[in-house]
């Protein structure tokens, strides 16, 4: 049977996650309301505004339901502004912000820069690329973060191979929350996908 996993769907990348989520074998439903949420067994956070999507969850009604389920074991998969919401700790963020809690992470907003500082490269991504003729990942980064500092727990899953920001982190995992600071919904590369569809039912 094929788990149900929502797609927060108050900004970002809610199309593209919903179409590598079936493409990895799930059923997909958009979250805009606590009743969608309460049906989930997964959820993915996409990119877009950090600050504006927390404002938004409080529009909604959504932030302290989420926070429960999270709290709860929900599994959840954050890309660049969702890997932002599921952080313990943001640095270079509004000072009204409010985050999700469910990764022991220390990340920082906007890390490798604005807009024309956007960037691709091929990462390793543990569990993914490490399969045998597994090819490197083609991550795609906007305005992305950087995870600063990892928890007890959080296993580092990818980091920049190369250049100014070689050896900074951008894909960790804890439990069952996986965060991402690049952007796998715009490569037609569903395996980032696929790995939180089997961390879903595996949970």
């Amino acid at each position: 049977m094929s788990p149900l996993i929502g797609v927060l769907a108050l900004q970002g990348d809610v199309r593209e996650h919903t179409e590598g989520l079936r493409a990895a074998g799930a059923d997909v439903l958009a979250v805009r309301r606590v009743s969608e949420l309460d049906r989930v067994d997964g959820l993915v956070i996409p990119g877009g505004e950090s600050t504006a999507m927390s404002r938004l969850l409080g529009v909604f009604d959504l932030y302290d339901p989420l926070v429960s389920r999270l709290r709860e074991g929900l599994p959840a998969y954050g890309s660049c502004a969702g890997m932002i919401m599921l952080a313990s700790n943001i640095l270079d963020t509004r000072p009204d912000a409010r985050h999700l809690d469910a990764l022991d992470v220390t990340v920082r907003r906007n890390a490798f820069g604005r807009q024309v500082a956007s960037f691709e490269t091929d990462l390793e991504f543990a569990g993914i690329t490490d399969a045998p003729g597994a090819d490197p990942m083609r991550a795609v980064f906007i305005r992305a973060p950087w995870v600063e500092s990892v928890g007890d727990g959080v296993e580092v899953l990818a980091t920049v191979p190369t250049g100014p920001a070689a050896g900074r982190v951008v894909a960790v995992r804890q439990a069952n929350v996986l965060a991402t600071s690049f952007h796998p919904e715009v490569t037609g590369d569903h395996r980032v996908h696929g790995y939180f569809v089997d961390l879903v039912r595996a949970a």
